[in-house]
């Protein structure tokens, strides 16, 4: 499962690496207040950053105000300074945004749980394969994760970061980020065993 996420978002990075020739001339004319260059950078990137509001908040209306709200923040500062590709820098924004609004939405407090408050669930998180499963329903899968099993998920997985980084940008222990991506991948594994069983009975 996760093998599946890391290949296709290294298949992605390349594929955009190549559409990015002119990064440096729109970025100077974004910053000069050009509102064509401006619309150039979201069509460009918008859809892609939609699905990452998505991921994160796992609602599509809040997606489009998470996505709204974070390029009014690109446009306002655009304080980019090249120690990333354009790509990260404004999916970080993004990811910034998402989590702000859940805790703003007071959804933060899913994350504050102990070990005990979690339900069990079986602990078969890396069993099985993903074959007959596209990108588009394991991602929707990710979006049906449980607010605090998906933030972890979603910073451990795409944005690659440490549970000691997690623990520090959610205001959680260490230990409950790895508690958490462990239930989350165990739901994964549970929605997707299930999701084949369905299909198997058309």
């Amino acid at each position: 499962m996760l093998r599946l996420i890391n290949k296709r978002r290294r298949e992605v990075s390349v594929k955009n690496a190549y559409t990015l020739e002119n990064e440096m001339e729109l970025i100077k004319e974004c910053r000069a207040g050009s509102d064509s260059a401006r619309k150039r950078l979201y069509t460009l990137y918008s859809n892609r950053m939609l699905a990452v509001c998505y991921r994160y908040t796992g609602d599509m209306d809040a997606a489009h105000d998470v996505l709204h709200d974070g390029f009014i923040k690109i446009f306002t500062r655009f304080n980019f300074r090249g120690e990333s590709s354009l790509a990260t820098w404004i999916t970080r924004v993004m990811v910034t945004q998402a989590i702000d609004y859940l805790r703003k939405q007071k959804r933060v407090n899913q994350w504050m749980v102990y070990e005990e408050q979690l339900p069990d669930v079986p602990d078969h998180s890396e069993t099985g394969d993903n074959s007959g499963i596209s990108e588009e329903q394991l991602l929707a899968f990710v979006a049906q994760l449980p607010d605090g099993c998906r933030t972890v998920f979603n910073l451990y997985v795409f944005e690659e970061k440490s549970h000691k980084e997690i623990a520090g940008m959610l205001h959680i222990k260490e230990h409950s980020s790895t508690s958490q991506l462990h239930r989350a991948k165990c739901l994964l594994v549970k929605k997707i065993n299930e999701y084949r069983k369905n299909e198997e009975r058309k």
